[in-house]
């Protein structure tokens, strides 16, 4: 099993930043692929980002390319979501999951509980 916790959320303004950290216990995250999903009022979950198992590889929805980055720090067992330029419409609860497949779809075995991010104008 693996426990994972989102941290970071908060409000702030169109064109700040925010650090998300998805802390895992459990297991070592270093062998999962890690995405990053977020789910906006009235909408459906979508995929944000994800990045493989060996942290070379990453993936980005077009909506946050260049914006959005995702890195590891394996020593603390955590993975961090930067999120530069922020927009309104990245308003969201975010959520990180943990799983086997580098994909863009939810199939992923493990979710956190997710934190909010709102951007205001």
């Amino acid at each position: 099993q693996v426990q994972l916790v989102e941290s970071g959320g908060g409000l702030v303004q169109a064109g700040g930043s925010l650090r998300l950290s998805c802390a895992a216990s459990g297991r070592s995250l270093s062998s999962y692929v890690m995405g990053w999903f977020r789910q906006a009022p009235g909408k459906e979950r979508e995929f944000v980002g994800v990045i493989g198992s060996k942290s070379s590889a990453t993936s980005y929805a077009d909506s946050v390319k260049g914006r959005f980055t995702i890195s590891r720090s394996s020593g603390k067992n955590t993975v961090y979501l930067q999120m530069n330029n922020l927009k309104p419409g990245d308003t969201a609860v975010y959520y990180c999951a943990a799983g086997v497949v580098f994909t863009t779809r939810d199939d992923y075995a493990y979710w956190g509980q997710g934190t909010q991010v709102t951007v205001s104008s």
